[in-house]
């Protein structure tokens, strides 16, 4: 199959199937292994579905009348190509002759006339059209209802939101400790020809110039490194690890913040990771693996606390909380188009169920902290009052940091700020 082939099936599981373009990516047959096939498909597949509602209105304004809904499959063909004209380096008449040729691969030959002209209409007309998009605002290429709420929430913000999350973000490695120092590995990736340089935030971050393929980094399958955000390393200072405690990471798939926790702090008497959902479990026992770490993993519903905890109280618990990830659609622009308001709503119901039922698990002066990738207060500030003015045992630690903005319950980074990615944080203890 040829890329363009490839990409316009990814766009039509995403938009109809509700897919995510982690698992098409990573747990699905339709991207090769080629290197570079790969790397022009996953251009194509994000690049399209970050400016799918920008592409999608510039589309409107080239049509007569919609396609009907068993060709939709030649509109995912048509935004590739409009993605391609506008944010691509390609020339034109390539795009128009391979966007044209692919119609005969997907059995609509007679589509090819129809393709064509639209894309060589946008060609003679792109100024023009490109001055319509952006007067009704539909170059933020956003849904409606998050423009409305990030306005809501963040009304001295939300255009830098919205630009940061159609920007490429930077690619963060956290070191592993326990196998080598920072110094070191940065003087590895140098050596081999790869720049970078160490975080401000993070004493284990280094961020790289440019984003590679993983199996590029030195002695990456061996464990000496892993790919995470800036904002997620963050969260391990805020856990304040002691040896001899005993230890819990809720929601902990893929294992990026257990991993932190068990190479940071190989003191502490016990860690025990809990995910209900049997795919990640799988990806977190993976990465465990491949860094050399061990520890308890259930897989069970955090929720259900009589099922699986032994009542032995926690000194300390991570609730790394489902959540809508609005904060890192830089990441995963899918997110623009697979959540709906309605989505949030159930979202902050689990986490305020969530928070309750951990609650009870943790011991008396111990420290929950509370942490989402979202930038909605819906999902972070408003949760952590409910919470707190429920409970007259907990009380809000505060999170003294060059980082982030305090809300009052906790501390916002937005996306973008200082270049990472938008996380909430909150630190209850125990009275």
């Amino acid at each position: 199959m040829s890329s363009r082939l490839i990409s316009t099936k990814i766009i039509k599981r995403v938009v109809e199937d509700k897919m995510t373009l982690s698992i098409l990516f990573n747990d699905s047959d339709l991207v090769n292994n080629s290197t570079k096939e790969k790397a022009l498909i996953q251009e194509m597949s994000y690049g399209t579905l970050r400016w799918y509602y920008s592409l999608d209105a510039i589309l409107e304004q080239l049509l007569d009348k919609p396609i009907k809904k068993k060709d939709q499959v030649i509109k995912y063909l048509l935004l590739i190509g409009l993605y391609q004209l506008i944010h691509m380096n390609i020339a034109p008449h390539a795009v128009v002759s391979e966007t044209v040729k692919t119609c005969t691969n997907l059995n609509r030959d007679w589509a090819k006339g129809f393709v064509n002209a639209i894309l060589r209409h946008y060609i003679r007309d792109a100024e023009r059209l490109s001055s319509i998009n952006k007067k009704n605002n539909f170059d933020t290429a956003h849904p409606a209802w998050f423009i409305d709420r990030l306005k809501k929430d963040w009304p001295d913000k939300w255009q830098a939101i919205l630009e940061a999350n159609n920007q490429y973000p930077p690619m963060y490695l956290r070191v592993n400790q326990l196998k080598t120092s920072r110094d070191n590995y940065i003087k590895r990736l140098l050596k081999n020809g790869i720049e970078a340089k160490e975080t401000r935030f993070s004493e284990q971050g280094i961020i790289l110039s440019e984003a590679i393929d993983v199996f590029q980094l030195p002695d990456f399958k061996e464990g000496f490194v892993s790919v995470q955000d800036l904002s997620a390393q963050l969260v391990i200072d805020l856990l304040d690890l002691r040896d001899g405690q005993i230890v819990l990471d809720a929601c902990a798939a893929p294992g990026g913040k257990t991993a932190h926790i068990l190479e940071s702090a190989p003191g502490i008497k016990a860690l025990t990771a809990i995910e209900k959902d049997d795919r990640r479990v799988k990806r977190l026992r993976d990465n465990l693996n491949r860094l050399g770490l061990n520890t308890n993993v259930i897989v069970d519903d955090a929720v259900t606390v009589d099922r699986w905890w032994n009542n032995e109280k926690f000194d300390r618990i991570l609730l790394d909380a489902p959540c809508s990830a609005t904060g890192v659609i830089r990441r995963h622009p899918d997110i623009k188009l697979l959540r709906t308001a309605k989505e949030v709503k159930t979202a902050s119901e689990l986490q305020l169920e969530l928070l309750s039922s951990l609650w009870e698990t943790l011991k008396t002066g111990g420290l929950l902290v509370y942490v989402t990738c979202s930038v909605l207060k819906e999902e972070n500030s408003y949760i952590i009052k409910k919470f707190t003015d429920s409970r007259s045992d907990s009380v809000i630690k505060p999170i003294d940091a060059e980082w982030g903005q305090n809300t009052g319950y906790g501390t916002q980074i937005l996306t973008g700020e200082n270049n990472m990615d938008g996380f909430f944080y909150a630190r209850l203890e125990k009275i």
